[in-house]
């Protein structure tokens, strides 16, 4: 959504080691599928990036997590301001790119055993907008969710999704540190304040 270029968009995607190789191969996949040019066209899943500075800043953080040791599954290319869909495997979390936001079509996939390295994992950041827990298991999934340091927590479903109406707003270095959106405007963008008038100064005794 957006081509990435989204405050919420998905920057890791962390999976269980025993599908990763899996989810590596049907994400590649449709990373490749997708085409690149101009949004309007109906045949055009991915439009361009925002301007030559955000496609350079996007290629040099690809390239760091490559001589980093990541792989580059697919994408990775460019033609002007059109960067293709990429897919990073491999990722560990002292990879330069598993701290870096990219707002680029890059998906930066990292493998964890256990649900407690996914916590672990999840919470090894300074930002903290939207976060999002995948499973068939909605206990564990709940679970997982309380232990994760976020504005916005969605279970089963994407990151990319709030409504205007309810309140936004992240931890940490993400969103403005508070709740903004419905209600919460009231005390986010206001500030109490005592007034009292009379019609004219009173002679007070001196």
């Amino acid at each position: 959504m957006h081509h990435g270029q989204n405050c919420m968009a998905t920057g890791r995607v962390l999976v269980q080691r025993g599908i990763y190789e899996q989810f590596i191969d049907k994400l590649t996949t449709k990373a490749r599928s997708l085409r690149v040019g101009d949004p309007v066209r109906t045949d055009v899943q991915i439009g361009s990036l925002i301007n030559e500075h955000q496609r350079d800043n996007a290629l040099r953080i690809i390239e760091a997590a490559r001589q980093a040791g990541a792989t580059v599954q697919a994408g990775g290319h460019y033609e002007g301001l059109f960067l293709s869909p990429t897919v990073l495997s491999n990722v560990t979390s002292d990879n330069p790119v598993f701290c870096e936001e990219i707002f680029g079509p890059v998906a930066v996939v990292t493998p964890f055993a256990t649900g407690e390295d996914a916590i672990t994992l999840a919470n090894d950041t300074e930002y903290g907008l939207s976060m999002a827990v995948i499973s068939s298991n909605l206990g564990r999934e709940l679970k997982l969710g309380e232990r994760l340091h976020t504005g916005l927590l969605h279970i089963n479903d994407q990151t990319v999704n709030d409504e205007v109406v309810n309140p936004f707003g992240g931890v940490g270095a993400s969103g403005n540190g508070t709740s903004i959106g419905g209600p919460a405007n009231w005390e986010a963008f206001t500030h109490w304040q005592w007034l009292t008038i009379k019609s004219e100064a009173p002679a007070y005794p001196i």
